[in-house]
């Protein structure tokens, strides 16, 4: 039985920040199987370049400032603004450890401090703005966002932007960070922004620049960095150089989970099952048991994959039953791939509630791909023509038109389409996708 704690530490589901875009028209003037990696050389390009701490002091300095700022809350419970700080803290346990308890005492010690404070107190509001993202509530991200200033109020705003589809003005945004603060979060945020439009080249400087700029001091955004450059890397097929980054993330972050996700995504989709499950089975969310039904399925141990999915689905329910908000995304994924008709109809109805919420291209593929398992053709063209016109420059999200204008007998665009899925990634095979079956 593999056994799961309740873990947000990422603010996105099916880790879909890290998403590259492209239009209806293919965007990028490269050569067929022209490789990003030919800007650069690589060789040893992306290793960390300080030494890091392996005797959990990051840890233990972490609990002091914990215990610091309680100490002097119980010497002043009235102060707004150690309660804020102590908020702060609770908030980096949290994303350190996954566990939610911390998440709640952030939230519960913002509000206190709120409430000493009320005006003139960013820290808490921003604390505030974290937590709601983290849990998927996007529009009070970014109204709490709005009510701050600084570089961490830009840097919600990006993300969540990001996250409802609104493509453009979190560019905006992420320019205006890059200029007021050029550092290795504020390049990746503005990676993302350009990946987003479909600006490949303009994604990949940024990605540089950001580990050019990285301090000694931000090893958790350093592999946070790496793991989103290497996903970009996959999305060109360079399985290579993105294994190579992944790796370099879990040199920096052993347990880093985010880097184990995409590198047992990645070993997938070459078919190294073993090596896949290996790296599953060090990530606690359930995703990983997501990624290991699919392998069964791969494997056609029907039996094995059918016991996994029945696992994740009761988690998963659990789940949403506490944040209705959370993990449809994950559910109507598994609905789908378990490939079951009596499923289609919920899957449909998970994603359009999750598209009131969210509209990044990752949600409306997968809306798209829950309406095409209904045959439900032309509002999944509607769809995945709205996720298109985010920028994308994503095979799998091409290869979803190509099959919806095929199935309306659109031929020649549906062959435009699947020229786009190759162009985009020349490895991309549609098998090795979980997204794409079960349509």
């Amino acid at each position: 039985m593999f056994t799961l704690k309740t873990s947000k530490r990422w603010p996105f589901s099916g880790a879909a920040t890290w998403l590259l875009f492209s239009g209806l028209t293919l965007l990028v003037t490269l050569p067929m199987g022209w490789h990003f990696s030919q800007i650069w050389d690589q060789e040893d390009a992306y290793d960390y370049p300080f030494a890091l701490n392996t005797d959990g002091s990051g840890r233990r300095t972490l609990e002091q400032t914990i215990a610091f700022y309680e100490g002097r809350i119980q010497n002043n419970p009235t102060d707004g603004l150690d309660r804020a700080s102590l908020a702060g803290a609770y908030l980096k346990m949290a994303r350190a450890t996954g566990d939610d308890r911390w998440y709640d005492l952030a939230e519960q010690t913002a509000q206190a401090s709120l409430a000493n404070l009320s005006f003139d107190n960013d820290g808490a509001v921003l604390v505030l703005a974290r937590i709601a993202e983290t849990n998927h509530d996007f529009a009070a991200a970014i109204r709490l966002a709005e009510q701050a200033s600084g570089e961490e109020a830009l840097a919600v705003l990006i993300t969540s932007k990001l996250a409802i589809g609104a493509v453009e003005d979190a560019a905006t945004i992420a320019h205006t960070l890059v200029d007021l603060s050029p550092s290795l979060g504020s390049f990746t945020l503005r990676a993302l922004t350009r990946s987003a439009r479909g600006d490949r080249a303009g994604a990949l400087s940024d990605f540089q620049q950001a580990i050019a700029a990285e301090e000694p001091a931000e090893t958790s955004g350093s592999a946070w960095t790496r793991t989103l450059l290497g996903r970009f890397y996959v999305q060109q097929g360079d399985h290579t150089l993105a294994e190579q980054l992944y790796q370099s993330a879990l040199a920096i972050d052993a347990d880093y989970p985010l880097a184990l996700l995409q590198l047992a995504e990645l070993k997938t989709q070459l078919g190294h099952y073993r090596a896949a499950e290996r790296y599953y089975a060090q990530v606690d969310d359930p995703l990983s048991l997501l990624g290991m039904a699919h392998i069964q399925s791969l494997r056609g141990n029907t039996t094995a994959a059918h016991k996994l999915w029945q696992e994740t689905e009761e988690i998963l329910r659990q789940k949403i039953a506490a944040n209705p908000l959370d993990h449809r995304q994950e559910l109507a994924q598994l609905l789908l791939e378990r490939g079951m008709a009596e499923d289609v109809s919920e899957a449909i109805a998970l994603m359009q509630a999750e598209a009131t919420n969210r509209q990044d291209a990752e949600t409306l593929n997968l809306l798209a791909r829950a309406l095409s398992a209904a045959d439900r053709w032309q509002e999944a063209q509607k769809i995945i023509r709205e996720a298109l016109d985010q920028g994308v420059q994503n095979a799998e999200i091409f290869y979803r038109a190509g099959t919806i204008e095929a199935a309306l007998d659109n031929s020649s665009q549906a062959t435009q389409y699947f020229q786009l899925a190759q162009t985009a990634d020349p490895t991309f095979d549609p098998q090795a996708h979980p997204n794409q079956s079960a349509n």
